[in-house]
């Protein structure tokens, strides 16, 4: 008998039949208000009318035409329609499947661009899997245990995380900085270092958002030491975080920006945008793929920004992402083992800590299966998996957020008695 990997396990019993909306029903047709959102994936919802028809009627023409061998016009349409929503300098656009794929076509560009050999990465960001995407990934040991040599060329420099640290954010983020600048001079020289990858908000680090001086002072320094800086927003684009993309709280534009996750409502697909300029310096042959920019995929994503436009979900995220922020945090008012509530957006956690204010997974992990007795799917996440994140579809209106808060009140008095 042939089964799945006994390490594939499922952080719900659920056996999901059918989705709808911000809901998903198993095969006895009970309803259950989905906050992961297939890890964030499903930003206009489960099986949007728009979306659907898009995928079907271009299923029926042309499901796959491979894109280094013919174009396409949904690939023509989606280049023009995220030309709408990117920096205006991000004019050059390569696209692939996975977030890891898309994380490694920016590590080579950049090294190929500088010529220089070393990428900083943030500690607690999460990068993919794959090997160079696992070597630059530092949110958890589970994701670069056990292969090693991991690849060579990666430096670790701390982010402003400043509930674990104890500080006020600035205290953190002026550690951060100095550090970088210590890096800098004693394991990376600027010479050597083609590149620093960050996350606008750590996502499986423990959905912990940069801020503003931070980021100015990556952009600052890339700048006067001429590498690049690549942001992550494979989890904090398409409105995730309350702005279309992650880097709009911060006032601060990437040379690369990496994408993936919602860009197309749950159909694979990724991508890297940069200056044309900087694009043309990957060297020949180095960006391919037989499935990048598949058809159904592209079409889907289309439909996908579209519907984020005429359904302004983009305000709908802040909207929601506060209402539901403001009931998250009166449950933490009133709950002893919650140290923190925080990110951006429909992109919240809250992290639970033991009495001496150590990381507490085992509640952590009691809370999300009692939150699935009441209905409700919600994920860990951060080191320890001491943290519960919610990241509802864009579409959530406020009955749904007022639902999830009642069902997330009793699973955090049930998992904490």
């Amino acid at each position: 008998m042939t089964a799945l990997s006994p390490h594939l396990r499922q952080a719900t019993p659920v056996m999901a039949a059918r989705g709808q909306g911000v809901h998903l029903y198993d095969e006895d047709g009970r309803r259950y208000l989905d906050f992961t959102a297939g890890i964030g994936v499903t930003s206009t919802g489960h099986c949007h009318p728009r979306v659907v028809a898009a995928a079907q009627e271009q299923a029926g023409t042309l499901i796959h035409g491979q894109y280094t061998t013919v174009l396409h016009r949904p690939l023509r349409r989606l280049v023009d329609k995220l030309g709408e929503v990117l920096p205006a300098a991000l004019d050059s656009l390569f696209f692939t499947n996975s977030g890891s794929e898309a994380v490694e076509a920016a590590l080579r560009l950049a090294r190929q661009a500088t010529g220089r050999p070393n990428v900083l990465v943030c500690h607690g960001g999460f990068h993919g899997r794959t090997v160079a995407a696992a070597s630059m990934t530092t949110s958890g040991i589970r994701f670069r245990s056990g292969f090693s040599p991991l690849m060579s060329g990666v430096v670790v420099t701390p982010f402003p995380t400043a509930f674990r640290y104890g500080w006020d954010e600035e205290t953190a983020t002026r550690f951060a900085l100095k550090e970088l600048d210590h890096t800098l001079q004693t394991i990376s020289s600027p010479a050597d270092t083609a590149a620093v990858i960050v996350e606008p908000v750590l996502g499986e680090g423990g959905y912990v958002p940069a801020d503003r001086a931070f980021m100015e002072g990556l952009r600052e320094r890339a700048d006067r030491h001429g590498f690049l800086l690549i942001l992550d927003e494979v989890q904090t684009g398409v409105g995730r975080t309350g702005r279309f993309w992650g880097h709009d709280h911060f006032g601060v534009t990437p040379d690369i920006l990496v994408t993936a996750k919602g860009l197309a409502s749950g159909f694979p697909l990724s991508g890297i945008a940069a200056p044309g300029e900087l694009m043309a310096k990957a060297w020949p042959g180095s960006q391919g793929g037989t499935y990048g920019a598949n058809a159904v995929a592209c079409a889907a994503a289309c439909a996908t920004l579209d519907v984020v436009r005429d359904e302004k979900l983009v305000a709908n995220a802040e909207a929601m992402g506060e209402r539901l922020r403001r009931g998250l945090t009166a449950v933490a008012d009133r709950t002893p083992g919650i140290g923190d509530v925080r990110g951006l957006g429909l992109m919240l956690a809250t992290e639970f800590v033991t009495e001496d204010g150590d990381p507490d997974p085992g509640t952590a992990a009691r809370v999300q299966r009692a939150a699935v007795d009441e209905g409700l799917l919600l994920l860990l996440c951060g080191a320890w998996n001491q943290v519960v994140r919610m990241i509802p579809a864009l579409v959530i209106d406020e009955a749904a957020v007022d639902e999830g808060l009642r069902a997330w009140a009793k699973a955090v008095e049930s998992g904490t008695a």
